[in-house]
């Protein structure tokens, strides 16, 4: 049963709100996932300071009244936590359940016994008061979802449930099941029938196996069972099929419990020298390192908002996830496990050594291992989820204690799941002072060992791998983190030389990536790279009045910025052209401006105002093959570059800037004209069609175009919007410095655009209007179905 709607909430301490007759008449009612941080308004004497953005913290309490009508004292009853954010106490009708400090790890209690038909009260003390507790956004308060489980005492236990490929040939698929069965009858033996069935996507079955046991009373079972799929339809990033597998407990015919995992039939092989094989193919893994707040919405996140950041990512040609550095909610897992995205699945940044005052080395000790237990049996089902990280740049790497944990580490994820290999993000593999010891790096030689910033130390035409590949030849290597193409969305550096130009449009990184990624691209042993991040995020901002970092391609309204179509050009497929910077550059007639573009095409010609100034190609070979170098048409002069991009200096003039790119035999352009004064705002959304209720949002974008329809870069009109039908969640511009309330319902663009989030209590229709002083307004027209 859901358990999400209809909770009470205040701020502050009241330690006798645990007790059921408390009058809580006062507070405020509301649903949860809830972040209460995101509500209040950023301060620069925030004891977490700019490690969490500026946001205030404290203590929360929330309570929730509930009948339960059909209570069997025959029945197992409990509730389960996605997560809450964090020293999370709870107490059922006065009853005290426990404690539980970790804020991303999902977690239960045993109501059984404590329930009555009517009149129960739970409550949830909620302590995020001791900080700094993170170096970046963690968001307040009971910001997951929540859910009552009821259960026959004949039942399958939480997360009882395990399935993996075995092999696939020839057309066929072999899985071996796993379904953990508790008979908590404290009586008698009972003779159980466990069934577990395959359904496809159309909900028919298409294998079955069913295996008869007798289990004693208050003990488990564990039925092991292999099962053949003909013609299976395999899991892959280009192809995520699904399938359902369905296990069911049968005592005397009678079902006493059924449970319903997603399916994804595929194969993982990690090799020394050809890296990762999926389904027996290679497969780079083009990751991004992402934290769990959604921008706007703060870490209270609805499916819709990360199904649309994750769709942009994947559009972009992005097909791998690290999870940075904590487990994330079960529905991100689903969304990747839908739309086809590998997921490095992250458990902790710290272990016993810390990097700030209050942060999980003061829990590690005791709570390391059901916390690790929590993430991989929960999310063991998962295909999108393709091997665990136990930590993040951990000062133990460098300690006599780090091999003894990473060892217990490795071994808890061994035992939950012997199919996934493990890793760590290691910031100090080569570093001068307290290096990673040797003792510490070789409890993953059997695993991967991760590498954070594989070209920090050398000179950048050498990575850390290639020393350590003739090292170590049996090491397996990632880049769990690295450098990417952040800054802020639309503005440059023009300054009067064209070389510092050039390098303020990367942000100083373009060329070190661009390094990199022709290394990893032409050596098939190294898995992968992540970089730092995909999609900028609330905190680490190390300085007042910015609650953010600039360190995505994506600003934190997922609106790309000039390094995401860098990364497009050289991860997609799908022809790219992109051009940079924008041409609204007033007041730098006759200067020279350096004009980058990111594409995968042929070759590209540039045009300003109708002059050429030069056709070029990219000679570097996209595909890992050295024999497969992009080659110019014959019997035409071309100018190369060894680079990963192209670039032309340009005497500035205003007017129109034209790339033409030829690939594969058609043309593809890509155009900009430096436009007229701010005139008239233009909305858009992501659908027309939404539904009513907290999963599902529209994401409305307002753009500031001039009387001619096209975007004027550098504004930041204020631009208010009205709802009718729906309501506003969150509203954003990617502009970390404004630190209006996100909660507001008018904002000031950033660089010509704006983000409002919009979600729908009920059915129906929705006007949204977006207004701004001197400019031409604009409306549209959704609607809201109901969800079922």
């Amino acid at each position: 049963m859901n358990f999400d709607t209809g909770w009470k909430f205040t701020l502050g301490n009241f330690p006798e709100a645990s007790q059921a007759g408390f009058n809580d008449d006062a507070w405020r009612t509301l649903d949860v996932p809830h972040d209460w941080s995101i509500e209040l308004e950023n301060d620069k004497d925030a004891p977490g300071g700019g490690n969490v953005g500026f946001f205030p913290a404290g203590t929360g309490w929330y309570r929730k009244s509930f009948d339960m009508p059909k209570l069997h004292a025959e029945k197992k009853v409990s509730i389960e936590f996605d997560g809450i954010y964090m020293n999370s106490e709870v107490w059922i009708n006065d009853v005290y359940l426990g404690k539980h400090p970790y804020g991303y790890t999902s977690f239960s209690y045993d109501l059984s016994g404590l329930l009555k038909k009517k009149d129960n009260v739970i409550a949830v003390r909620v302590d995020n008061s001791k900080q700094p507790n993170s170096r970046w956004y963690t968001g307040s308060g009971i910001y997951r979802h929540v859910r009552l489980i009821e259960t026959d005492k004949m039942h399958i236990v939480k997360w009882g449930v395990f399935y993996y490929t075995e092999w696939i040939e020839n057309e066929r698929a072999a899985l071996h099941l796993e379904t953990t069965v508790l008979n908590d009858n404290s009586y008698q033996v009972q003779d159980v029938v466990i069934r577990n069935a395959v359904l496809n996507r159309d909900g028919e079955e298409t294998a079955f196996t069913v295996m008869p046991v007798s289990i004693n009373a208050k003990s488990r079972y564990t039925a092991r069972q292999d099962i053949t799929i003909d013609t299976p339809r395999l899991w892959s990033p280009e192809s995520p099929n699904l399938y359902t597998l369905q296990s069911t407990i049968l005592v005397n015919g009678k079902e006493t419990d059924c449970v319903f995992t997603s399916l994804g039939i595929r194969t993982l092989e990690y090799d020394v020298n050809k890296g990762f094989l999926l389904n027996g193919e290679q497969v780079k893994m083009k990751g991004v390192n992402l934290h769990h707040d959604g921008g706007a919405v703060g870490a209270a996140v609805p499916e819709r908002v990360w199904e649309r950041r994750l769709e942009i990512l994947k559009e972009g040609g992005c097909n791998a996830i690290r999870t940075a550095h904590n487990p994330p909610a079960p529905e991100f897992l689903d969304l990747c496990d839908k739309l086809g995205l590998l997921v490095m699945d992250e458990a902790f940044d710290e272990w016993m050594e810390g990097k700030r005052d209050y942060t999980y080395k003061c829990y590690f000790n005791d709570w390391f291992e059901p916390d690790l237990k929590a993430m991989v049996y929960r999310d063991r089902n998962h295909p999108s989820v393709v091997m665990w990280s136990v930590g993040n740049e951990v000062p133990d790497q460098s300690s006599k204690e780090g091999p003894e944990i990473a060892r217990r580490l490795i071994k808890i994820c061994k035992e939950a799941d012997p199919t996934r290999p493990v890793t760590a993000g290691n910031d100090r593999i080569a570093a001068d002072d307290h290096p990673a010891t040797e003792s510490y790096l070789a409890e993953f030689k059997d695993e991967i060992v991760g590498y954070n910033y594989p070209d920090r130390w050398h000179d950048r035409r050498e990575m850390l791998y290639q020393p350590d590949k003739q090292k170590y030849p049996g090491r397996r290597v990632v880049a769990t983190e690295s450098g990417g193409m952040g800054g802020i969305r639309g503005s440059y550096d023009l300054g009067d030389n064209p070389g510092k130009v050039r390098a303020g449009y990367a942000h100083g990184r373009l060329i070190d990536v661009e390094q990199r990624w022709k290394f990893t691209m032409l050596h098939d042993y190294v898995i992968g790279d992540f970089m730092w991040t995909g999609i900028d995020y609330y905190g680490e901002s190390w300085r007042w009045p910015s609650r953010g970092a600039a360190s995505g391609y994506l600003d934190n309204c997922g609106f790309p910025k000039d390094g995401y179509y860098f990364f497009k050009s050289i991860w997609a497929e799908k022809p790219t052209l992109h051009l940079l910077p924008h041409w609204n550059l007033q007041g730098r007639e006759g200067q020279v401006i350096p004009v980058l573009c990111y594409t995968n095409c042929d070759t590209v010609e540039l045009f300003l105002n109708g002059k050429s100034y030069g056709e070029k190609y990219l000679e570097f070979p996209r595909k890992g093959n050295t024999e497969q170098w992009n080659k110019p048409e014959k019997g035409k002069v071309y100018t190369t570059t060894g680079d990963l991009h192209l670039t032309w200096d340009v005497v500035y003039e205003p007017g129109e800037l034209i790339a033409r790119g030829k690939k594969d035999g058609k043309e593809y352009n890509c155009r900009m004209v430096t436009a007229g004064e701010p005139a008239q705002i233009r909305l858009s959304a992501d659908r027309e069609v939404i539904k009513a209720g907290p999963a599902d949002v529209a994401h409305i974008t307002a753009e500031v175009l001039d009387k001619d329809g096209n975007a004027v870069p550098g504004t930041d009109n204020l631009i208010e919007f009205e709802v009718e039908g729906a309501c506003i969640i969150g509203i954003e511009s990617g502009n970390l410095q404004d630190l209006s309330s996100p909660k507001a319902n008018k904002r000031k663009a950033f660089n010509g655009l704006c983000l409002a989030i919009i979600q729908a209590e009920k059915a129906g229709k929705i006007k949204v209007r977006a207004f701004s002083g001197g400019l031409k307004g604009d409306e549209l027209n959704l609607s809201a179905v109901q969800s079922f």
